[in-house]
């Protein structure tokens, strides 16, 4: 007897990341940590192999109330302090002129799933990177919505015109046009667009949306390890120039900035030039967080507020550390895959590295091969994504020769 609908997908899913984990994990009971790199979780850890939970962050949620932990929050929408807070921290940041509402959702995973629900309907296509996080898609086919991908890449740097040419195949073609660009720290390569970029990406989608109108979701799920950080808002000033018949929805996640993955907080940020505009998104949008998830840790909220507000020297100096580290530890892979002659997709700042391979099969296979020689990475499309992240300084040190050397082998094998 089956039970679920026809149209539901039966397939058991494989999540390839926590796959990979529990592979690594093994490997170290049998041979040891020492000769284990698990490069595979995009989590911050320290030098001794540690998870980091700022204490900054947690310091002051150990000190929120029982009752305030156990309570509903406010509204369906999120706090009021929390939601203003959000929309001070992205936005305020860059200055913007736009009108805006903020909606609380469960981590940045949330406000992409509501984007995608809210926005397109069924059997509408949604235009997402070529190279990109996996939930993008899986997500998409969970609302049933098709994918069209845009290469990201035109030999060093971002393919616009293949970002334009998908655009060009939608319009006319369904009610509205949305389109993913997961930028700064881009996951899985670490690009960031440029300024420029980001000018000329804007220009053409205003040109664009005078036939069909035009949602950009913009996930800056890892903005906050930026390694220009005073300025890691800047290109948002590009959007207050958007025209009438576009929209720009910020995904944005307290868990990636807190180092607070567990407890399921973020936002999406709804920007458009016109209050009517951001008023029907939120309406909608808000009805959507009743019907799925109905309300937000009340306290993960209040956490972020008082931190971001009372304590934030003290958590931006704690957050600096990390992402210092985390520079000195891409520096040092980024360096070396040049000077060996491992090719990696354009990096700037963030928490992957992806080594490129654009054959799909061999790239499967050097993944087989890395992990045999007890190197643990994900595989993604075109490429293998290294967790520098997730990785000490020491282990980072000739990893990029010994993962050259093991390609050569598949190659020539």
């Amino acid at each position: 007897m089956n039970f679920i609908k026809e149209s539901a997908d039966k397939k058991p899913i494989v999540d390839t990341v926590f796959a990979i984990v529990e592979k690594a994990k093994e490997a170290k009971k049998t041979v040891g940590e020492e000769n284990v790199v698990d490069a595979t979780i995009g989590s911050l850890y320290d030098e001794s192999g540690q998870f980091v939970a700022f204490k900054t962050v947690f310091d002051n949620y150990d000190k929120i109330s029982a009752k305030t932990k156990g309570a509903y929050a406010v509204s369906f929408r999120g706090n009021p302090d929390f939601r203003r807070k959000v929309q001070e921290w992205t936005l305020g940041q860059a200055g913007s002129t736009l009108k805006s509402s903020v909606i609380a959702t469960p981590g940045g995973t949330g406000a992409v799933s509501i984007v995608l629900s809210d926005i397109l309907e069924a059997n509408e296509t949604v235009i997402i990177p070529n190279i990109a996080w996996g939930s993008y898609a899986l997500m998409a086919k969970d609302k049933g919505l098709n994918i069209l991908q845009y290469e990201m890449f035109e030999e060093d740097h971002f393919n616009i015109q293949s970002l334009k040419n998908c655009i060009n195949q939608l319009l006319g073609k369904q009610n509205r046009i949305c389109l993913i660009i997961n930028d700064p720290c881009h996951n899985p390569t670490g690009n960031s667009l440029t300024q420029e970029e980001w000018k000329q990406i804007i220009e053409y989608i205003n040109e664009a949306s005078k036939t069909t109108p035009i949602v950009i979701l913009n996930d800056i799920a890892y903005i906050d390890y930026a390694y220009d950080l005073a300025h890691s808002r800047d290109y948002m000033k590009n959007f207050d120039v958007i025209g009438e018949n576009v929209m720009v929805i910020i995904a944005f996640s307290c868990s990636k900035t807190m180092t607070s993955y567990g407890l399921r907080c973020g936002a999406a940020v709804i920007c458009a030039q016109s209050e009517e505009s951001v008023r029907d998104a939120e309406i909608v949008m808000e009805k959507s967080a009743r019907a799925i998830w109905s309300n937000i840790p009340n306290a993960a909220m209040d956490n972020f507020t008082q931190v971001t507000s009372e304590h934030l020297d003290d958590f931006l100096m704690e957050k600096q550390m990390y992402i210092n580290l985390l520079r000195q530890r891409s520096d040092i892979f980024v360096k070396e895959a040049n000077e060996c002659g491992l090719a990696i997709y354009p990096y700037k700042e963030g928490f992957f590295v992806t080594i490129k391979i654009e054959d799909n099969p061999l790239k499967e296979k050097y993944h087989e091969a890395l992990m045999a020689h007890h190197i643990y990475t994900v595989s993604v499309n075109k490429g293998i994504r290294v967790a520098v992240c997730s990785l000490s300084v020491e282990k980072t040190k000739g990893l990029a020769k010994r993962m050259k050397d093991i390609l050569s082998e598949v190659i020539n094998g």
